[in-house]
This record gives structure tokens, sequence and C-alpha cells, in this order.
């Protein structure tokens, strides 16, 4: 260097002729003069394009084609150069202004306004070029040459700097800081000029319009696809671009001008895909459990480390990288503190200081950004494989399993533990960086302060001792909240699916204060956690003023001297390990909950499967035998005595036709549960040849159309499809239907009637085309004219050659079967054909005998009085059933066509959103709900006090002590640490007020918001949750729930204390130098401007995050409720990957709103450094004693945290905003339209009404919903008090409908119902259900006791209940139990079969004595013998009451002193069953002509 400076020095006096190409002055007139040349350049270039543009208009219908690559990047380097300027030419303004200006003075600053000009028009300039052009594909030519001219002058003007600053040639300061900043962004502007070219397929697809057809959205167009046709430009990002988080620029940008939906977001990359991760995980858990003892926590935490460990080190280097750069600040400060005294060891030390405290913000800030991003990327991986494991194993639980562990605990499994652990990743390095930082605190505060830093250390390690009892008990409190938690979640979900019943019986208040008590104990457990944190965060806000405290008294202690610039590094040192102090709580918390959510799943995975070997499966077509079992024993319950089955022996060849019949609860569902491998083994051996195809007793139907439902999997073959309609009679019904096949059926299939759902089941087995079919009781749900068709049609007719195995109930369908199996307390009693087995055992001749019994009522019917037939007038063609709509062509003169009603028509909708940004309503609710928000003004207060105190304690410190060991101290060392204790301890005070009155005011405000959303929901009408999936509401129920308990509190509080610390810190500041808002107040503008521009594109992502986890959760819950059924049909695979496809749809925006916030952040860091840059630059600038060199290190301590903290704000925004969104989307179920009133005081019916209970209706007409059609059109009748009325019709003609109107489930459209006197829509809910009874067409019962089940409001004595029981012929079976009335029924009451939970049900309305009885399909799922006994039982105890009966079984009705027969939503004909079976022409007689029809062959035999 020496040599270079001595050859330069000979050649500038060599030649003296050219000594002015070295002069300030000619480099920045040269400088100004090539900047006006750009000027006129692009001033020529403006001119030129008016004129050609003059002509013609652009074509308005081109858009960009392409985005330039680095365009919005080029754009921003010119504008920070111009900002830049800007700030120069104001500094020299301020330094010069009481000199007097020279020459080279003004030409400087004439040099800075026209580069500021140049440099805004090349702006414009590049705007107008980008924006209009679709065929830019590098940048303009004159941009170019202007770049390699600018960065040769720069170069050339920074040698020069250095060859003066060599001859010690004295200059401004500014000059070489500006040169070396026009060097850097030359440089930058060169390397895109000529390397940059467009981005191509990175970004979302802007296409010229074809023909005016495609949608555009100011001036973007997005592909309308789903997002799974565009993979996310991270996938194939180039460096600087993963680096600065460019590739998230196309997605905010399209947010920030239309609202975000689903299709927009593109698709994961293929790795971070759960069907791409998922194979590997299940690999790496298979060969961490190779010894086949069962997963661990252990095992699955390596598994789940070794599918990511790639991305957990690079993790480790990015935090350690930010950590040792974090303290490069704190090390330095004492350093830059001294050189403001005036110490400086040698020249330009202050640039080099600055230079130093930058670089390291750099560093920190982009590893930081880099280190957040993929640690949540590695969480969102981890989190769907642990989904997809939850799911895989829902689907092979045994019935054991599923016993022990409900759907709605399963599904807290998915939603809550799996988000658990991908949460932890976010900590996962936390305990060793606290480890690093403390060390490094410690090295710095050793070269500070000596043997005090021992103190320091030994007082970190007393703090970090108290996490351990502390962690202890959070763990456990986290436990019991989890457990409490998932009893409420299996409580609210198993009465969401029975809400009808409830509202039916009037029960629903009832459940409704069952599930306030099970949440009362959860708040009892999170009020227990919420102070225990609170606690927590006091004592770790404290813990570093508490070091500082104890650091300081050793000094004086031991005599070390406290000086301001070794105190200023202290407490920067302190503010960092603060950060450290402070989050461990919560990764101690979060490590204690995660582990308590790993504990769950692997002991979930831990629990027994089906068993594998149960069923000996032959290749198809190597066996005559389609079905053989040898010795036999099955049983539910493994630990149990008695076995299910026992001494089973069966063969079953191919082709072969097998009936199954027996009395209520003798093994019937179980033989065919044994022979599907669902009934766990005890002994023999099952061999089954062939697939097979199955239909459950209770219809399960998946959302969706009801062709998706029957083709199940399979691809359309349309010959088939429409045989398989013909067959199971569901032409007719989806000819009615507005969509047909389309229909979107409702959870459960909440909008058929239970023929229909029967019928598709059935529809959903044929379509398979299996070897093997069996029947769980198929024509139970069916009308009597159904039933036959079905017999016909599909087991004599398409299935006449496939292998059937069918239970029945129904003795006319017993002839028909090659064999026939009569089963007993689990064992098969007899075995043969019909008329082999008729004589040789009692069994078969009893249940025989009790449908001939049956039969011969209908030849004893005698003819009763006629009553008045009143039968409403018109015979128009529409009507509906259940919001579908009913066609018949041939009647009347309407049209049958009926209009499609638009997509609005659909009963299930998809789930609505707010759209753009959060109401200020939402806000207020959330902050006024508790105590009308007297807490928060409260918390403000504590916050500012804190924050006052704090700022305090640490000016005090730097003012009172001395810069260096020369000066004398101004107070005395015991006076300063008095003040400053005093000081820190206002600071605790005021800390612990605020977390305590957080704490309270987040408790109290999640307890009220259940309440009210929950009491909405209960009392919503029954429309509601037909078109609701329970998804839905249980995602309010638990997720939104915990995030309201849990995050929300802190996350608004957070947002609060964050610009009350951004104040103080600005305050601090400017107290040293006002002129830094110079900077600071555009950058804080741009701040604002970049959190606006990017929070729409946030919002709607949060937002739908929101609506994608519903459908997981909703899948899960039906596919644990069908996953008999799914494993029958060896579906297993597809749903599988459908689970896949639903958590990556989850993961998708999840990832996007992972990329946006770390997009902001990584803006926002950069603004930050560079304000923290000048602040440095403008205090080495200004001359000394100016200002006090103590205040002035203060400003760089607080401003080392600067970005930090703006970062903090930005961040606390945009999360209070993304998760206030679980407030709004709660508010939206706390504001749904209730049913009529419970009770109306001032007209409650009396004690003792119904008195006769007569049914008057009147024009009665009902339509489901404003824009459906009539389904009941003008019905007037009358029900008589005492008398037994049968209603019956086909499937759809309006039979349910009418009863629920009678409960008024549906209120009426016109007409009224009058019971004894009172109009019951007078009258409120609870009085009118709470006095009629109904035994409902699907038997419900509840998880809990036999007692709890038949008096859910404990309203009776043990004696009555056993009374009941005994009379509905359940006494013997529930004696027989170890429990008696307190034997458990498992969730659905599983454990129970049809026919017992069917009699349940009587036993109910036995207890209630109710005037009226209202029997909706009673009889559907028992034998005739059973059915018989009802009949008898509800003769004998309700002969005084009214009872309204709907059966498809014609005996049940023959029974009634009346018949009502409706079609289409009117009466055909109303009188006794003698008249009408007396006129042969009625639709009754014909009716009852076809059942006993179709019974004459087993009546042969009879005989």
């Amino acid at each position: 260097m020496k040599l270079f400076a001595s050859e330069s020095y000979l050649l500038m006096s060599s030649a003296t002729s050219f000594d002015f190409l070295l002069k300030p002055i000619f480099l920045r007139g040269f400088s100004a003069s090539l900047h006006v040349v750009l000027l006129l350049f692009l001033l020529v270039f403006w001119v030129v394009n008016r004129v050609k543009h003059a002509d013609g208009e652009v074509s308005k219908q081109t858009l960009r084609q392409r985005k330039f690559l680095w365009y919005k990047q080029t754009l921003a380097c010119c504008v920070v150069v111009s900002a830049f300027n800007i700030f120069l030419f104001l500094l020299s303004c301020f330094y010069w202004y009481r000199n007097d200006w020279s020459e080279v003075k003004l030409v400087s600053l004439s040099d800075y306004v026209v580069k500021i000009l140049a440099w805004c028009a090349i702006c414009v300039y590049l705007h107008y070029q980008f924006s209009n052009s679709s065929e830019q594909k590098q940048f303009p030519l004159l941009l170019r040459v202007w770049w390699g001219f600018y960065f040769s002058i720069s170069c050339y003007c920074l040698v020069v700097d250095v060859l003066l600053y060599q001859n010690h040639v004295s200059f401004p300061s500014q000059y070489i800081v500006s040169d070396v900043f026009s060097v850097v962004t030359g440089l930058f502007l060169c390397l895109l000029g000529f390397f940059a070219r467009n981005e191509g397929e990175n970004t979302l697809l802007e296409e010229p319009l074809l023909n005016g057809d495609s949608n555009v959205s100011n001036g973007v167009e997005l592909s309308k696809k789903k997002g799974g046709d565009t993979v996310t430009p991270y996938s194939n990002a180039g460096f600087f671009s993963i680096l600065t988080f460019s590739w998230m620029g196309p997605l905010i940008a399209a947010g920030n001008k239309k609202t975000l939906d689903l299709e927009d977001v593109p698709q994961l990359d293929s790795n971070d895909t759960v069907v791409g991760a998922f194979p590997k995980f299940r690999n790496r858990l298979e060969s961490a459990d190779s010894e086949g003892s069962g997963v661990t926590t252990l095992k699955l935490v390596k598994a789940l480390f070794l599918l990511a460990w790639k991305d957990i080190l690079w993790t480790a280097l990015f935090a350690f990288m930010s950590t040792v750069a974090s303290y490069v600040g704190p090390y330095l400060i004492d350093t830059f503190v001294q050189y403001l005294n005036g110490q400086r060891q040698f020249k330009n030390e202050g640039y080099l200081l600055v230079m130093a405290f930058f670089v390291a913000k750099l560093v920190e800030c982009i590893s930081q950004r880099r280190w957040f991003f993929k640690l949540q990327q590695v969480g969102l991986r981890l989190r769907a494989v642990l989904v997809a494991m939850i799911y895989n194993k829902g689907l092979t639980l045994s019935c054991q399993s599923k016993q022990s562990h409900t759907s709605g605990e399963i599904i807290n499994f998915m939603t809550v533990d799996a988000d658990r652990v991908g949460e932890f990743s976010f900590c996962m390095h936390d305990l060793w960086i606290a480890a690093l930082q403390v060390a490094l605190a410690l090295l710095i505060l050793f070269k500070n302060l000596g043997l005090a830093s021992i103190a320091a250390f030994v007082t970190t390690v007393l703090v970090m001792l108290v996490n351990i009892p502390l962690g202890k008990l959070l763990e456990k409190f986290q436990d019991k909240l989890m457990e409490s938690k998932d009893k409420r979640m299996k409580a609210t979900s198993e009465i969401l699916r029975s809400m009808r019943i409830l509202k039916l019986q009037g029960w629903e208040m009832k459940f409704l204060s069952k599930i306030i008590g099970l949440r009362n104990v959860e708040e009892g457990w999170l009020k227990r956690f919420v102070y225990t944190n609170a606690i927590n965060s006091f004592l770790f806000s404290v813990a570093p003023l508490f070091v500082s405290v104890t650091t300081f008294g050793a000094c004086i202690f031991l005599g070390v001297p406290l000086e301001s610039g070794k105190i200023l590094s202290a407490l920067a040192t302190f503010r960092i390990l603060q950060g450290s102090i402070c989050v461990l709580p919560d990764t101690i918390s979060m490590i204690a909950q995660t582990k308590v959510s790993l504990d769950r799943i692997a002991s979930f995975l831990l629990l027994d499967d089906l068993q594998s070997d149960a069923i000996e499966k032959l290749p198809k077509g190597s066996s005559d035998t389609a079905i053989e079992i040898v010795d036999g024993n099955f049983s539910w319950d493994l630990s149990a005595s008695i076995a299910t089955l026992k001494d089973i022996n069966l063969k079953v060849c191919h082709g072969m036709s097998v009936a199954v019949c027996g009395t209520v609860g003798s093994g019937k569902s179980s033989l065919l549960s044994c022979i599907l491998g669902e009934l766990p083994k005890i002994s023999g051996t099952i061999k089954l040849c062939g697939t097979k195809a199955y239909v459950a007793q209770s219809p399960w139907i998946q959302s969706g159309t009801i062709e998706e439902n029957i083709l199940f999997g399979k691809e359309m073959d349309r010959e088939r499809y429409d045989r398989v309609l013909e067959a199971c009679t569901l032409k007719k019904d989806l000819e009615v239907l507005s969509f047909g096949d389309q229909t979107v059926i409702g959870e459960r299939g909440i909008n058929l009637s239970g023929g229909q759902k029967q019928r598709i089941q059935i529809a959903r087995a044929l379509y398979q085309d299996a070897d093997i079919y069996l029947f769980d009781d198929p024509f139970s749900a069916v009308d009597a004219h159904t039933g036959s068709h079905l017999f016909k049609e599909v087991l004599l007719g398409i299935l006449s050659s496939r292998t059937v195995i069918y239970v029945t109930h129904q003795v006319e369908f017993l002839p028909a079967a090659d064999l026939i199996l009569v089963m007993k307390d689990g064992r098969i009693m007899q075995a043969g054909k019909y008329n082999d087995i008729l004589n040789s055992g009692t069994e078969f001749m009893e249940l025989v005998g009790a449908h001939k019994k049956a039969l011969s009522a209908i030849d004893t019917v005698e003819a009763g009085p006629l009553s008045e037939q009143i039968i409403s007038e018109g015979d128009g063609a529409i009507g509906s059933s259940k919001g579908k709509v009913l066609k018949e062509g041939n009647q009347g003169n309407e049209s049958g066509k009926v209009e499609d009603i638009g997509p609005k028509g659909q009963l299930v909708q998809e789930e609505e959103r707010e759209k753009g940004k959060v109401g200020f309503s939402v806000y207020w609710k959330y902050i006024t709900t508790a105590y009308g928000g007297a807490l928060v003004p409260l918390v403000l207060l504590a916050s500012i006090l804190f924050q006052f105190f704090l700022i305090g304690s640490n000016y005090w410190m730097a003012w009172a002590s001395p810069v260096s060991g020369e000066v004398k101290p101004r107070v005395g060392s015991f006076t300063l640490i008095i003040v400053y204790l005093a000081l820190a301890i206002a600071s605790a005070f005021s800390v612990l007020a605020r977390a305590m009155f957080i704490s309270t005011a987040g408790y109290k405000t999640a307890t009220l918001l259940f309440k009210n959303m929950h009491l909405c929901i209960f009392r919503a009408p029954m429309s509601f949750f037909d078109s609701t999936p329970s998804g839905r509401i249980l995602n309010r129920a638990s997720t939104d729930q915990n995030a309201v308990d849990l995050n929300i509190p802190y996350q608004v509080a957070g947002f609060a204390i964050s610009i009350i610390n951004l104040l103080g810190i600005i305050v601090v500041m400017s107290q040293v130098a006002w002129q830094i808002f110079i900077i600071f107040i555009p950058v804080v503008a741009t701040s604002i401007w970049y959190q606006q521009y990017y929070i729409s594109s946030a919002r709607e992502l949060a937002r739908l995050v929101g609506i994608s986890k519903a459908p997981v959760i909703q899948h899960f819950a039906e596919t644990i409720l069908g996953a008999t059924t799914i494993r029958s049909f060896d579906q297993e695979s597809r749903f599988q990957e459908t689970n896949m496809i639903l958590t990556d749809c989850y993961s998708c925006p999840k990832f996007h709103v992972a990329g946006a916030k770390e997009w902001l952040c990584f803006r926002l860091d950069m603004l930050s450094s560079i304000t923290f840059a000048f602040c440095l630059f403008f205090l080495i600038s200004i001359p000394d004693e100016v200002i006090d060199p103590a205040i002035a290190g203060l400003a760089v301590t607080y401003g080392l945290n600067l970005n930090l903290l703006q970062t903090w704000v930005v961040w606390n925004i945009c999360n209070m905003e993304n998760q206030i969104i679980s407030v709004e989307r709660m508010l939206q179920y706390s504001s749904i339209p209730s049913e009529p009133a419970l009770v109306i005081e001032s007209n409650r019916p009396e004690h003792s009404w119904p008195f006769h209970g007569e049914v008057n209706i009147l024009g009665l007409q009902v339509r489901y919903a404003p824009h459906m059609p009539l389904v009941l059109r003008g019905l007037t009748c009358t029900f008589l008090g005492g008398l037994k009325t049968g209603i019956v019709g086909r499937t759809g003609s309006g039979k349910s409908t009418l009863i629920q109107t009678l409960f008024r489930i549906v209120e009426p459209a016109a007409g009224q119902i009058i019971i004894d006197g009172v109009n019951i829509s007078s009258i409120g809910l609870h009085d009118l259900r709470s006095r009629l009874s109904i035994i409902p067409q699907d038997p419900t019962m509840f998880e809990g006791t036999v007692r709890s089940n038949l008096d859910p409001l404990e309203e009776f004595t043990d004696e009555e209940i056993w009374e009941a029981l005994d009379k509905c012929q359940l006494g013997d079976e529930v004696r027989n139990k170890e429990s008696r009335l307190d034997s458990s029924v498992s969730e659905n009451g599983d454990n129970w079969s049809m026919g017992q939970r069917q009699l349940v049900c009587l036993g109910r309305v036995l207890l209630k004595k109710s005037k009226i009885l209202v029997l909706d399909e009673a009889t559907a799922s028992v034998d005739t013998a059973t059915d018989n006994l009802i009949q008898t039982t509800l003769r004998e105890h309700f002969s005084d009451c009214t009872v309204i009966t709907i059966a498809h079984r014609i005996t049940s009705v023959l029974d009634s002193d009346m018949v009502l027969l409706l079609s289409h939503g009117l009466i055909e004909e109303y009188d006794s069953p003698a008249r009408l079976l007396e006129n042969k022409s009625s639709s009754f007689a014909q009716l009852v002509a076809e059942y006993t029809a179709r019974s004459d062959s087993s009546s042969e035999k009879l005989d």
C-alpha cells in the first residue's frame, strides 16, 4: 500500500496539468453534468413517446405477459439512491449553513439536487416501461448504459478519495460515504442490468385477454384453477429471491388487488406436501420400531427429527449466526461511548464502528428471517405427517380401542396435539440458544466488569432454576386442561350428532348445561394455567432488572469502577439476555405441552388395531366356498367371560343366498361383523374368497353428492349406474331433486329420509360389483312396496348369481333363501332351508308364529265408525320432503318440471367467511366483553408505568455514572444503586399488575364468548344443523376457543405493549438528536405502507387457513363413523389419499402465511437497520461536546433493539388481526337466529295439558326454506283424542315433515295445529315438546349410563325406571349386567344392538307418560316378535292416549283406529282401516295387498 501511495504521489507531482482531475470540485461537477445529460435523454424519450402515442390509443386488451425479474428491487434501489441524496443534501445544509459558502460546497449541493431529480426520473421511467410493455425482455439500453457510467464514475471518485486520504488531504467525510454507497448501488444495478432476464413461470401467470372472456381484476388475472395447478414460486426461486422472500411478491400483490381465494394460493413444493413427506416418515418410524414393541414417544420424536434433520441443522446454523451477531452491538458500545468522549485509537475509527454495527445488524436480520421461516416450514411438515398418521390409525382401530377413545378425542389429537407439535418446532432451538446467549453475555460482562460478572452468572442461574417448579406446574395444568377439553369435545361431538332428538324431546338446555359443566371444569384448570403463566411472565420480565441490580451492587462491593460505557454495554447485554430469559418460561411451557401432546399421540398409536389375521383371504376363483367359519368363537370384549358369538360353524358356497334371523340382541349383526373381520376372534378360522360389499343397519352417508356416494371411488359406467338406480328405485327420487344426482347431501345424509339413505347405501354396494354381499337388515327403513321391489330387483335380480348374506326381521323374505340361520344368544340354533327348519325347533316357529299373528290382524280388521274424511283442495304436482322437490308430471295441470334454484338451492353451502378488513366492532366487542372493558385502561397504564420506570432506571445509570475514570461521578455509589433499585422495584410492580390484569381480562372474555356462542348454537333452529356440517361447529369449539383461551389476550396486549415500547425508544433517541426524525419519519411511513400492503393478503390467507381446517375435521369425523363400511369395501387407501389432499389444502395457505410474514419482516428489518446506521453515522459526524456521550450511548443501546421492536410492532398488528379472526368466527356463531322462545310466561298451558290429546290440523302448509317449494300443501284433518292414527305413504310423501311440524322443528308457512284448544305456535317450544312423546326413526343413545339415557333430566326414581325397563322387555337384560342401571353406554350406544336402542327409546316414553305419543318408524329395527311385544305394551299403557304412528310395516298401522294416507304433501285417504280395506280400489287396500302378496309364499308354507 505504501508503494502504491508513493508512486501515486510521484505521478501527481509530475503531472500537474492533470491536477484538476483529482479536485473535489471537478468530481462533483462532472457527476452533476452526467446526471443532467441523463435527464435530457429521459426528457427526449418522454416527448417522443407522447408524440408516438398521440396517433393511436394503446390497446387496453393487453396485460403484462411476464413479470420482470428484479423489477421491483431495481425500482426500490433507485428510490433508495434518491432518498440517500436527499439525506446528504439536508445533512450538508445542516453542517455548512453556519460557515461561509464556498464554490466546492455549492457545486456539491448542486450535484445532490441534480442526482435527486435524475434518480426520481429513472424511477418514473422504470415504472412507465414495465407497466405498459408486454414484450419487455430486459432493462432498456439507456438505463444499462447509464448504470455502467454511474458505476465507473463512482469507482473513480472512490479511488480519488482513497488517494487523498493516503496523502492526508482533508475533504468532507460525506464524500467518502457517498462514494462507497454509489459503488455498492452501481454494482448492484450493473449486475441486474446485464444479467437479469424475465421471470416467466415463477409467478402467477398473467396472460393476454383472449376474446375478452378472461376475468380481470385491477389489471391482474389470476389462474382460476385450483391452487394445485401452480406450484409455489419458492420451489424454484433463486438465491436472492429466497434470501429476500421476493418469491412471495406476486401473491401479496394479487392479494392487494383482489380478495384471495383458495384457487389463488399456489400448491406446496413436493417436499413440503404430506403426500411427499408421509412415506418417508412412516419408513423412519418403522425402522425406529424395528423390534416391533410399538410406538413410544422417543421413537416418534426420532422419526420426526429424521424427517427434517437437514432443515433443522440449517436453522441451528442460522440461529447461531443470528445470536452471535446480536452480541456485536453490546460488545462495541463501550468503545463507541469512549470514541464519542474523544478517546480515538486511530483515524476513521468511527466509520469502522458504524460499519461493524451495521454489518452485524444485517447478518442478524437475514439469518433470523431464514431461521424463523425454515422452522415454520418444518413445523407444517411435522404437523401434516402426524395428522396423516392419526387418520390412518383411526381407520384401523379395533372396536375395543374405539370405545376407549371417542371420535371427539381423536379429533382433538388432530386439531390440538398435532398443531402443538407443529408450533413447537418454532422454539425447538430456544433452550441451547438461551445457554449460548448466557455464555456470550458473561464474556462481555467479564470484559467490562471483571469479577462482578460472576454475580450476574449466579443470578441468571437462580432465575433459570425458578423455571423448574413453575415448568412442572404448567405442564400439570396443561395436561389437566387438555384432558378436560377432550371430555368437552367428546360430549359436544355426540350432542351435535343427536341434536334432532334433543330438540324433539326438549332436552337441549339440559345437555347445554352438561357442556357448560364440563367447560367449568376446563375453566378451573384454565384459570390455574393463566395465573401461573402470569406469575411466570412477571418473574422473567423483572429478571434482567434483578440481574442488573445484583451485578451493579457487586461492582460497588468489589470496587469495580462503574463508567457509563461499561454500564451501557452491560444494560444492552441484559436487554438481549431478557429476551432469552423471557422466552424461556414459554419455551419450557411449550416443551411441557408438546411432551404431553406427543405422549398422547404415541399412546393413541399404541392402541390395538383390528386383528389382521382374523380372516384368511383366498385368491379369487381358488375355492368353491365363498365363506367358511370353523369352530368360531368371537367377542366384542376379549376380557369378558362370555363370548358374543359361540361355536359358529358355517359354510357358504359361491352364488348362495343366506338369510339370518333371530330376536333382538341374538347376534345377527355380530355374525356379519365377524365375516367382515370387525369382531375380535377368540378361536376358530374364517376363510373368505372374493371381494365383499356391505350395507350397514345404520346408513352411513358421506357429505358430497349422491353420485359420489354411489360411485364410492369407482369410475363412472353409465349403463351399470342406471341399472343400479333402477333397481334401488332411486330414479324417481333423483328426478324430483333440483340437482338430480348432483344434489349435495348434508352431513350424515341429514337432508334425506331414512329410506332414501338406505337405498343409496344399497346402490353403493351394488355398484361395487363385488363377489360377496352382506346386508344388515336393509329393508327395515323402507316402506312395504319399496321393500318388495328391492328384494325382487336386488336380491333375486342383480345379485341372483352372487353370494348374499342378509339379516332380516321380515319373515316374508326368508323362503327365497338357500340357507336360513336362526340365531339365539350368540349361537346358530337352526340352519337349513325354510321347510327343513320349520318343524325342527321352537326358535324359528316362534318367529314365524309372530309373523302369522301379525298377518291375521289384516283379516280381523272390523269396520269401525267412519270418521269425517276431509281431503284438502287441489291436487297440484309439486311437493317436497326434507328440502327435496317432488315432481309428478301426470298429476294436475302444472308442469312437473322444477326450476333449479341456483347454487344457493343446495342445502350445504361452502363455509362463509368474512372478507376484507376485520371490523373495528370485532376488536371492540372483544376488549369490552369482560367487565365492559374496565381493565383495558389499567393494562395500558401499567404498561406505560413499566416503560417509564424501565427507561428511567437506564437513563439514571447512564446520566449519573462518569464517562471515564478521569471524570468525577455526579452522585455517590450508594445513591446510584439505591435510586436504580427503587426504579427497578417500581417497574416490577407495574409488570406484575399488567400480567394479572391481562390474565383476568383474557380468562373472563374467553368464558363469556364460550357461553354466548354455545347458547346461540343450542338455541339455533334445526335447519342450521341440517345445513352446517358439525366440523364447522367443532372447529370453533376447539381451535378457535383454544386461541381465545390461550393466545388472543396476549396478542392484543402485546400489540399495545409493543407500541408503548417503540414510543419509549423514539423518545430516548430524540433526546440525543432530534435530527434523526429526518430519516425516522419516512422510514416509519414506509413501514406503515408495507404493513398496509401486506395485511390484505395476510388477512385473507389467515381466513383461508380457518376455513381449510373444517373439511379435514369433518372428513375425519365421517371416516370414524363409517370406518366399517370403508374397510368392507377395501377403500382405506382412497380415504387416506383424500385426507392427505385436504391436509395439504390446509398447509398451503398456512405456508404462505409464514412466507408473507417473513417477507414483511425482512423489509422492516432492512429499514430499521438503515435507520440505525444513519443514527450512528449522525452521532459520529457531529462535533465533540455537542451531546453527552453517555446519553448518546444510551440512544445506541436502545437503537440496537430498534429493528426487533419495529418488527415486533408490525408483527403484533398482523398477528393480532390474524388471531382475532377466531373471535370473528365465534361471534359469527353467536348471532345465529334462534328458535322461538322456549317458554312464553304470559301464555303457559295448564299443567295437565293436553287433557284429551285431540289434534286439529287446519290448512297446514310447510316449506323447509323460503326459497324451497311447499312440502305439505294445505292439510286439514283431526286426530281424535285417545285414538290411534296410522300415517302411511310412499317415501317423500311428507309423513316425517308432518311430525316435525307437530313438534315445531319446522314452523308452518300457513295454517295451524291446535292441540286441545291450544294453538301450538302460541306457546313456548319447551312447553310443547315436553308434553309430547316420540320414538324416533333413528334410535339414539348417549354415552353415559342406562339411567342417564332413560332419564336425562333426572325426574324419576329407580323404581319407576325399573318398571319402565320391564315394560319394554329390557329389564332382564339390564339386570344381567354387573352395574345394572349404572351399566355403561358407549358413544352412540355402540355397545347396544339397534333393536335394544329402539327399546330404550320406548322406555323413555313409558317414563314420560305423555297424552300424545308419536312413533316414527319406531319398530323398523326389531324383529316381528319384538314388534308385537312393543305394540302390546303400547296398547296396554297408552290405551287412553293419542298415538300417531308412521310405519312401513302395514301390520303396525292395522291396529290403528284411523289411517291417514299422504301423497305428495296432500291427504289422499283418511278413514278407519276396515273401511279403507272394504274399498279394494283404495290406495291403502293396494298397499296391504302388496304386503300380503309378498308374504304369500311364507303363509303357504305355514299351512
